[in-house]
């Protein structure tokens, strides 16, 4: 079963997409992260196809989607608003299931915040809420020592030297983060493509300096760190809280991301379940891709949510 492939146009906004599934069931909306892109979700597509119309978009920056110029138009708002008009776009009059992995998941916390009459659920697969995330690389030092990456992300020129020898700093960015036994020649080619268009690379690492974490440094202080969270962490919980059913689906062997970042997740989601795959890291989607579609059916029977409607 292969996906079709479609271009959404509205205004500045230009989203390529793959979409796979009968066109009337409900939908269910796939956010890819760092550095994949559509095919992020390419090996559970056609597991979640059996019961939706999945689409997979190559988000704002990435492969064949619009790259618009400067850091400022990767902030939060811009990828949440791109997310709301193609949600709009492919099902206007029905509520969908939102499902984020990675910076997927970023972006799908914060449409979800702000528009939860319009989602039946949230799933996240190895992804983090902003304010627990921020707790973590405030205070937990092997968070902190794992996510040194997003500063070097940062500096000015990163990209050019992501793109050096084929690209070999990227894969192995993908290979330090869990396994990659899936990353076989023809999928290497694939991102290849996706990375070597125009001004791709450039945008990808844009929503790294555009992101308001912060990342201490391994020797910072701390009356300095207390210091920032007093500034980062005075966020309204209820502007941070999801309001529909959510599952969080966790490859308990990530080497970015650490299990202390769920740590007080409950707090901004009333309605938390939490599905643990030990063994697997943070590419699941790609490692165990019908675990992950048993735990997202199962939940949604357990939930009621099974025609577009909780």
């Amino acid at each position: 079963m292969q996906p079709e492939f479609h271009v959404f146009e509205e205004g500045e906004v230009r989203l390529h997409y793959a979409a796979l599934g009968r066109p009337d069931a409900p939908a269910l909306i796939c956010l890819h992260g760092f550095p994949e892109y559509w095919a992020g979700f390419r090996d559970i597509m056609p597991l979640l196809a059996a019961r939706f119309r999945v689409y997979a978009p190559d988000q704002r920056g990435y492969n064949l989607s619009f790259k618009p110029k400067g850091v400022d138009a990767y902030a939060a708002r811009h990828l949440a608003g791109d997310i709301a008009r193609f949600i709009d776009h492919v099902s206007p009059d029905q509520p969908v299931l939102l499902f984020g992995h990675d910076w997927g998941a970023s972006v799908a916390y914060a449409y979800a915040f702000r528009h939860p009459e319009r989602l039946t659920g949230l799933v996240i697969a190895n992804g983090v809420h902003p304010v627990t995330f921020q707790r973590a690389l405030l205070f937990d030092k092997g968070q902190r020592e794992a996510s040194y990456y997003i500063p070097r992300l940062r500096k000015p020129g990163v990209e050019a030297a992501l793109e050096e020898d084929d690209y070999a700093r990227t894969f192995n960015m993908i290979g330090g983060f869990s396994s990659t036994d899936w990353l076989s020649e023809d999928v290497k080619e694939g991102y290849r493509d996706a990375w070597s268009q125009p001004g791709a690379m450039e945008a990808m690492v844009n929503w790294y300096r555009a992101s308001p974490l912060v990342v201490p440094a391994a020797d910072a202080d701390a009356a300095g760190i207390e210091r920032e969270a007093e500034r980062l962490l005075d966020i309204p919980a209820e502007h941070v809280t999801v309001q529909v059913p959510h599952l969080v689906v966790w490859g308990a062997d990530d080497a970015a991301l650490k299990d202390v970042c769920l740590d007080g997740l409950e707090d901004f989601a009333p309605d938390l379940e939490i599905h643990r795959m030990e063994g697997t890291g943070h590419w699941l989607l790609h490692e165990r891709p019908q675990e992950v579609s048993g735990a997202v059916f199962d939940w949604l029977d357990r939930k009621g949510i099974v025609s577009g409607r909780a």
